[in-house]
């Protein structure tokens, strides 16, 4: 039976690809104590990394000086992750949808296609260097491109 209690974690790591298997690794044990089915972990993972990596390569530019900060809490209801990279920052909206045209043939934006397609819940914060990402347990995600907020 799953405790009351969320779990919860706050760290800062290097900003290489690596650096995730940690914090990575103990959300998932974090989603399993509290009985996340399949799905919910699957979904979880793919935007822990994709969110991760993005912040690694785009936010910090591959800066082995720079940081991540990852902070997430997981309770009977839903999955709560923010990350922050020390960044420029970018406007998400700027971003070709991967999709359509031209841009089916390249890379940019399939981690953020992704990303939404898997969470209920992502904002950017002003600076376009933190994200903040939730998935509801067991929950369906919406149809349509609106996202509830947190």
């Amino acid at each position: 039976m799953a405790s009351e209690a969320p779990i919860h974690c706050s760290i800062v790591v290097e900003s290489k690809p690596s650096a995730l298997s940690e914090p990575c690794r103990r959300l998932l044990a974090a989603m399993a104590e509290k009985g996340y089915g399949q799905d919910d972990v699957f979904a979880v993972h793919l935007a822990m990394e994709e969110a991760f990596f993005n912040a690694v390569k785009h936010g910090n530019k591959m800066d082995p000086d720079k940081k991540v900060k990852v902070q997430w809490l997981v309770d009977g209801e839903k999955v709560d992750v923010q990350l922050e990279d020390e960044g420029q920052g970018f406007q998400p909206e700027s971003v070709p949808d991967p999709r359509f045209g031209q841009n089916l043939y390249r890379p940019e934006g399939r981690g953020l296609l992704l990303i939404n397609a898997y969470m209920h819940v992502v904002e950017y914060n002003e600076q376009g260097n933190g994200l903040h990402m939730v998935r509801y347990k067991d929950a369906p995600l919406p149809e349509s491109g609106e996202r509830p907020t947190a």
